[in-house]
C-alpha cells in the first residue's frame, strides 16, 4: 500500500488520531506531550502514530493536509491543527466538545 493511502486509512479509520513524536506515555517533544495531555484531560480516547518510529509517515504527512509540523490532530478525518490550536481549543473548552461529538 502506498504511504499516502496508509496515512489516509489511519485518519479515516480513527475518530481521533494524533500524529506525534513519541507516544502519549513517552512523548519525545514538548509539543507532542502537551497535545496528548490535553486530549487525555478531555477524556478522549484517541489513536496515535509515533512519527519517529514511522519515518515514511513523518516524511509524507505534510503532503496529506499541507501542514508542516508535528503534532497533527485529526478528528473525524479533518485536520484540527497542531499544538497551539489544540491547546487554545483545550483552554476554551472546544476540544472537549469536539472529541465528545466525535465519539458519538
Amino acid at each position: 500500500m502506498d504511504i499516502m493511502d496508509q496515512i489516509k486509512q489511519s485518519i479515516e479509520s480513527n475518530n481521533v488520531i494524533l500524529f506525534m513524536k513519541g507516544t502519549p506515555e513517552f512523548p519525545q517533544c514538548g509539543f507532542s506531550s502537551r497535545s496528548s495531555q490535553a486530549l487525555a484531560e478531555c477524556g478522549a480516547e484517541f489513536a496515535y502514530i509515533d512519527v519517529l518510529a514511522e519515518p515514511e509517515v513523518r516524511a509524507n504527512l505534510h503532503r496529506y493536509a499541507d501542514w508542516p509540523t508535528f503534532p497533527q490532530l485529526y478528528v473525524k478525518g479533518e485536520l484540527v491543527g497542531g499544538c497551539d490550536i489544540v491547546l487554545e481549543m483545550f483552554e476554551n473548552g472546544e476540544l472537549k466538545t469536539l472529541v465528545e461529538q466525535a465519539s458519538k
